[in-house]
């Protein structure tokens, strides 16, 4: 009897707490919608419920489309209301009044949410803050030195190519221009999207660190990881890297709550595997940046990004915290390798299906390059103009970030596409939106480098932001750019492929675009 005393004493209080969440979920947020305090209101919703909660924008997210999704919605609406305190923007001239040089704006709560316990520069909020930081990392990341650095990404273009030629078959059969499926599991196709990887991480360890990582000489990305305790352990790379992005990705939209949702969503193996993994990654960062500092401390001079972190030019130490130089050395390895993969495995694949476009490329590439010459050098390659336009375009059409970098109005609030936005809103405007606006970038959805060429293409540079825009522009922009065209120019000038007949690359969107497997049927060209 006592035990039944229990049982329906408790139900007042799971009345209340049911009472409870339907006020502060339900209730409570629809008054706030009617009340409208900073007249957001007068703004197109996302989904019904936007104006109320950030759930409706969560739940897309967890579609993996979710910037595809807002540039459908974008071409009728201009403007759109993703939450009860976010827009999203969908017109080009919104670029310079969210991110240009001079905004007003701020980087928001998001990047607070997800820092360490010390700030990197691309999640650091204060001004005066990232000025100070990028002042540091500017003269690691000035071209000069970055081309200082080339024989490191050439070495990196060299074994990949090693490991291509091994895994080369003999040419498709005269007229046929795809593999077929029922001759895909006889051929030795090449997971393209893997070794382009293992060149990205390989290449930013070797500039950052003076590290070989030796993905491209093993052909796998297991490497040596080290605890806060100092004990190491053996973990695959890319298995720690994509699963962190992604969780964030999906809870990260509801600011308010995304501390207890990120801890409580760790009961889902789902979300549990993921923060997992988000652990592993941050051990291997620190097995990096612990065996960096070993050579440093014994006067080993090597020319590379951590050099530049500890001190200047003259020898003057910059005096970082240890904290922020893990936290810079773990932003340049995550961003500094994963979005360059992503721009040269779209760009290989929008060639494959555009056979002409790869034909043009190859002409100025035979014209630039010597038969037989295996690496293109940089010098040769920064300036045709149709490789430019070939990454440009591809790195439109699919940004490896699509989603909108979110920033903050001031408490006065401002003006964006002539229109005026309360204080202390968050807005943003995706990449993946704006560069489908027909106004500036007519036939949006189709691949068509040549319109990255002459007087237009320049014009066009205002409205491209896939390495942001403004005084938070992405710092590594230079290096991407050399790695992309050197790797692409070699491949594109050594090589034939073909791809599977029907195949089309899969892509998921978390912070960024992460792909699926590009498995190529690969000769070398006669």
């Amino acid at each position: 009897m006592p035990a039944l005393h229990v049982e329906l004493g408790s139900v007042p209080y799971a009345y209340l707490l049911a009472s409870w969440a339907i006020i502060l979920f339900f209730v409570y947020p629809f008054i706030l919608y009617l009340y409208d305090a900073k007249g957001l209101r007068k703004f197109p919703n996302m989904s019904t419920f936007s104006g109320m909660s950030n759930l409706p924008f969560m739940i897309l997210a967890h579609g993996g489309n979710r910037s595809t999704h807002l540039a459908t919605l974008h071409k009728k609406e201009p403007v759109l209301r993703m939450g009860p305190n976010s827009l999203s923007f969908g017109r080009v001239q919104a670029i310079k009044d969210i991110y240009g040089h001079g905004t007003p704006c701020i980087k928001e709560e998001s990047y607070v949410l997800t820092a360490g316990t010390h700030y990197h520069l691309a999640d650091v909020v204060n001004k005066a803050e990232h000025a100070r930081k990028r002042k540091v990392l500017s003269s690691a990341y000035a071209l000069k030195n970055l081309e200082r650095w080339e024989h490191k990404v050439a070495d990196k273009v060299d074994r990949m190519l090693a490991q291509i030629d091994k895994r080369c078959s003999a040419p498709l059969p005269k007229g046929q221009s795809r593999v077929s499926p029922q001759e895909e599991e006889e051929e030795h196709l090449v997971d393209f999207r893997a070794w382009i990887n293992f060149f990205s991480l390989d290449a930013i360890a070797d500039i950052g660190l003076s590290e070989r990582l030796g993905l491209l000489d093993q052909g796998h990305d297991r490497v040596m990881a080290q605890r806060p305790d100092g004990t190491t352990f053996e973990v695959g790379l890319r298995e720690c890297l994509y699963p962190t992005a992604r969780k964030q990705s999906l809870l990260l939209w509801s600011y308010d709550y995304y501390k207890i949702l990120d801890k409580l969503a760790n009961v889902i193996p789902f979300y549990r595997r993921m923060s997992k993994s988000g652990a592993g990654w941050e051990a291997i960062v620190l097995r990096r940046a612990n065996l960096r500092l070993e050579r440093y401390r014994a006067a080993e001079k090597l020319d590379d990004f951590f050099h530049a972190l500890m001190e200047d030019k003259n020898g003057t130490p910059h005096g970082l915290e240890w904290g922020e130089i893990v936290a810079e050395i773990n932003i340049m390895m995550n961003a500094g390798s994963v979005t360059t993969a992503i721009a040269i495995t779209n760009v290989l694949y929008q060639l494959l299906r555009h056979p002409r476009t790869m034909r043009l490329l190859r002409e100025e590439l035979d014209t630039a390059l010597e038969p037989e010459e295996r690496i293109a050098p940089y010098d040769k390659v920064k300036h045709l103009p149709y490789l430019r336009a070939c990454l440009d375009e591809s790195l439109r059409l699919f940004p490896p970030t699509p989603h909108g970098l979110p920033r903050k109005t001031p408490p006065e609030g401002m003006y964006i596409m002539g229109r005026y936005v309360p204080g202390n809103t968050t807005v943003s405007i995706s990449a993946l939106v704006a560069h489908r606006d027909e106004t500036v970038f007519p036939d949006a959805e189709q691949f068509l480098p040549e319109r990255f060429l002459g007087e237009n293409g320049r014009a066009l540079q205002s409205s491209f932001i896939s390495f942001s825009a403004g005084a938070r522009g992405c710092i590594g922009r230079n290096i991407s750019y050399l790695e992309q065209a050197v790797l692409l120019a070699s491949l594109v000038h050594r090589y034939e492929f073909a791809m599977v007949e029907g195949f089309e690359l899969q892509r998921l969107e978390t912070m960024n675009h992460i792909l699926g497997p590009m498995p190529l049927k690969v000769w070398r060209r006669r």
